[in-house]
């Protein structure tokens, strides 16, 4: 993840090795070494001693920046003009990258890392992690400052820093509201043959965060003389992740007696035989949250909906984040990502205080990590994410063989209620105002959007088969 870091978490050792390798690599000695030793830029096996000086310099500003950042925690950025500098180097140092001018480049980066911290206001701090992204793509992936770099959290880790965004930030709350409000609403026009049974087919489960709120408002509608059945098949990455949600979500629906729960967990491409057990008169509600745009291919997206379409579900929720960021195009790619993380870096201003270790696990541990792989995930094929506007992802459904829902005036209230409650300085703004979050009805009621003032972040919408 971030290893953003802090340097002095690293071994110190292994670091001093590193330096004392590059200082000591010259002559026919160097090109011994390079044998024995990884290369530490980006350029082939020749590059020369002035340029891996270069390297070391910049880690070395790199690590003096992360050793003295908590001498920074009082200072206020020069407002509006520090940030636009801070934004100018960005632009200028993705620039020298994107066109392999490692001098230009490492110029920009050393005075980024010299005016950037990790507890300075939003810009200093998203500055930060985009400047290690960065530095990420002038090493090779055999380097071990790549890996120093790009160093994923722990699972614990990421776990804790996803829940405490969660919890904070309405930024995947609404989603999941607004996802489960059409689901239940599904649920409710086929109430006549439901035979009081819904199954939820999850193509992404991941820590189940979203079905709690759904149990809640189901067992809302059952009683213990008519209990309401709610099966999830939830799809994962890994067997341990599965069982550990299946665990939460169990332990969750044991609260409401008049709810009868089931889960099924399938690992993705363990069994590709596997699919949900879907019984006669059962209400089928597929949850596409942050899925298809985590698929490593238009084909594989395309696979993915015709599958979803031979499930003959009843509705289909799709979450995804706002953005185009196109996969071949850094520099596009680099611009729309600045313009969505400096809107959440600076949101989370209105949820947590500016000296919050909570603040600083959330964007280490998640945020941070989703910065530097989207900036190399060119590199790291596994982590390519397709992230598409509005328009996009509307156009390939409606290509499958899916028609757009109305969001309905209980899905709207509902949105405004959670701003509501979730808004702590800046207050609740919706379409048409100024200020912090807001919500968008867009595509004529078919979506709706969360933003932070005039930037959209995640959008929902539902659908149904033709």
């Amino acid at each position: 993840m971030i290893t953003m870091l802090r340097m002095e978490e690293c071994d110190e050792e292994e670091f001093l090795c590193l330096r004392l390798a590059i200082a000591a690599d010259s002559g026919c000695e160097r090109k011994r070494k390079r044998k024995e030793t990884p290369d530490l830029s980006y350029s082939s096996s020749d590059q020369s001693y002035e340029e891996e000086g270069k390297i070391l310099s910049l880690f070395q500003m790199r690590d003096q920046m992360l050793k003295l950042h908590h001498k920074r925690e009082d200072q206020q950025s020069d407002e509006d003009g520090k940030g636009l500098h801070l934004i100018h180097l960005l632009l200028v140092a993705a620039t020298s990258v994107d066109q392999n001018n490692l001098s230009a480049a490492v110029e920009n980066l050393c005075e980024l890392y010299q005016n950037a911290c990790l507890t300075g206001d939003s810009v200093q701090r998203v500055a930060a992690y985009f400047a290690d992204g960065l530095v990420a793509r002038l090493l090779t992936r055999d380097s071990p400052f790549y890996d120093m770099i790009m160093k994923a959290p722990t699972v614990g880790e990421e776990f804790l820093s996803y829940t405490a965004l969660y919890k904070v930030s309405p930024l995947y709350q609404l989603a999941h509201f607004t996802a489960n409000q059409a689901i239940l609403e599904a649920f409710e026009q086929h109430e006549r043959t439901n035979n009081r049974s819904l199954h939820v087919v999850d193509f992404d489960i991941s820590y189940g965060f979203q079905w709690p709120s759904l149990m809640q408002s189901l067992s809302e509608k059952a009683s213990s003389a008519s209990r309401i059945l709610l099966k999830i098949t939830g799809y994962g990455g890994c067997l341990q992740e599965i069982q550990e949600t299946e665990s939460r979500l169990v332990s969750f629906a044991k609260g409401f007696r008049n709810l009868i729960f089931e889960f099924n967990g399938i690992v993705r491409g363990l069994n590709d035989q596997a699919k949900p057990k879907i019984k006669k008169g059962e209400i089928v509600a597929a949850n596409l949250a942050f899925h298809l745009s985590s698929l490593g291919s238009y084909s594989e997206i395309s696979d993915t909906l015709n599958y979803l379409r031979s499930l003959n579900p009843s509705i289909v929720v799709l979450v995804e984040q706002e953005g185009s960021r196109k996969t071949h195009n850094f520099l596009s790619r680099f611009m729309e990502s600045l313009h969505y993380f400096a809107a959440i870096f600076d949101s989370l201003d209105d949820c947590l205080p500016l000296d919050s270790s909570e603040r600083l696990r959330i964007e280490k541990n998640h945020l941070g990590t989703e910065i530097k792989h989207v900036m190399n995930y060119d590199k790291d094929g596994d982590n390519c994410l397709r992230f598409e506007n509005m328009e996009t992802w509307k156009k390939r459904m409606e290509s499958h063989g899916f028609s757009g829902l109305q969001q309905s005036s209980n899905s709207i209230m509902q949105a405004k209620l959670l701003l509501k409650i979730r808004s702590h300085c800046s207050g609740m703004h919706f379409d048409g105002e100024n200020g912090g979050f807001r919500v968008f009805e867009r595509d004529d009621g078919r979506a709706l959007s969360l933003g932070w003032q005039e930037k959209l972040l995640i959008t929902t919408t539902s659908w149904r088969c033709i």
